[in-house]
């Protein structure tokens, strides 16, 4: 049985790029931090990688912090918090890396389609100020996500949230700043910020074909982070720790050749794909809900929820006739439970646990998403006759 791996969004395979940059940085046997031929070679590597981060993602190379990864990178942005005025708050439907911080308990703050109107008088801004009133207007640094990483939904009309979004985020006297995470969005669409960029943004390079195990900061502002990790002052102090040489000139390859595969076009025709894939399944099956359907969202990922159908029993059953996908947010150490996610949207606790996530790839082909529908039709229909 030939296997189809359709779980993108959770890693994805090594690049060829990537894979050639680590073989070949592992012959160079030196330190970043030393000063002699080896060590300068080392360092060449890192900023060459340092380069081709910061061009996928339209920054300065020296706003790029090599970190352990994206989560570490979150927890970094958390730190900044004192400077946004001492508060951070994660919306509902971020990954479990920012939720885990959030200081307050945000209500659902999407439209029906998941998606944040950042415009006007809405749910986010009635909630924020409400919540500076006893106070004064406070500020706070806040997580908004440029892509969902269940859902592939994107906020406003694609773009990158940031810092007073049409400055209806300036109520407090210093405003709000925005951590975005980047990681679903980088090397699968155009990055592109709104009126201003975000304060912070993190990265994960296996999401974009680069090693497991090594992820990037992204300071967008002017002054340099408090570090989390203090001792040798690396990363120009910004965060102790030898560098993972051969991770980030892995990280670095699959960054340079995203933005290309980006700039060709090439997930314009994922996106086919995965339309085909979605108008397949619907043209049999009308009940399913395919999540964000109508509004911008990842050229990969297809949020599915088919009602009475365990998205766990789901995910086992699809593995078994050899198709990886899941159920759920990616990195959540093998859990799976109802999508907290689809909860903050409106979803009701059935809906939200009848919910699988296909994501594809670069290598997908017309043949795996037609051999999936086949599969995931034939055993939607199984389950309705077991259950009726």
């Amino acid at each position: 049985m030939q296997r189809v791996y359709l779980d993108h969004n959770a890693t994805t395979p090594l690049r060829s790029e990537a894979r050639a940059a680590m073989s070949a940085a592992m012959d160079v046997v030196g330190n970043p931090s030393s000063v002699h031929a080896e060590g300068r070679a080392a360092r060449m590597l890192v900023e060459k990688a340092r380069l081709q981060v910061a061009t996928l993602v339209g920054c300065l190379p020296a706003q790029v912090i090599f970190t352990s990864s994206a989560t570490e990178a979150a927890s970094l942005a958390v730190a900044q918090k004192g400077r946004h005025g001492g508060r951070f708050v994660a919306l509902p439907t971020e990954h479990d890396c920012f939720t885990a911080w959030s200081e307050d308990e945000i209500p659902s703050l999407t439209d029906t389609n998941g998606r944040l109107n950042l415009n006007g008088a809405t749910p986010l801004m009635d909630w924020l100020t409400r919540l500076d009133a006893p106070q004064g207007a406070q500020a706070a640094l806040i997580a908004i996500s440029a892509a969902n990483s269940e859902t592939g939904i994107r906020p406003e009309d694609g773009k990158v949230p940031g810092n007073g979004i049409g400055e209806t985020l300036r109520i407090g006297s210093q405003g709000y700043g925005i951590v975005s995470d980047l990681t679903q969005i980088a090397g699968k669409a155009p990055i592109v910020f709104a009126e201003k960029k975000p304060s912070y943004g993190i990265l994960s390079a296996h999401k974009m074909g680069g090693p497991k195990g090594i992820g990037a900061f992204i300071n967008f502002t002017s002054e340099d982070p408090t570090p989390l990790l203090r001792g040798g002052g690396q990363e120009m102090n910004r965060r102790s720790g030898t560098e993972n040489t051969i991770g980030i000139a892995g990280f670095g390859a699959a960054a340079q050749a995203a933005a290309q595969d980006v700039a060709t076009g090439r997930w314009e025709e994922v996106a086919e794909l995965r339309n085909i894939l979605e108008n397949t399944l619907a043209t049999s099956e009308k009940k399913t809900i395919f999540v964000g359907k109508d509004v911008p969202r990842l050229p990969n990922t297809s949020c599915i929820i088919a009602q009475g159908w365990k998205g766990e029993t789901q995910v086992m059953q699809m593995d078994l006739a050899g198709f990886a996908i899941s159920a759920g947010s990616a990195c959540s150490s093998g859990k799976v439970k109802a999508s907290t996610v689809l909860l903050a949207m409106g979803f009701n606790e059935a809906e939200a646990a009848s919910a699988i996530r296909v994501s594809l790839g670069l290598e997908t082909t017309r043949t795996d998403v037609l051999r999936f529908a086949e599969t995931w039709l034939a055993k939607r229909e199984k389950h309705a006759q077991r259950a009726a």
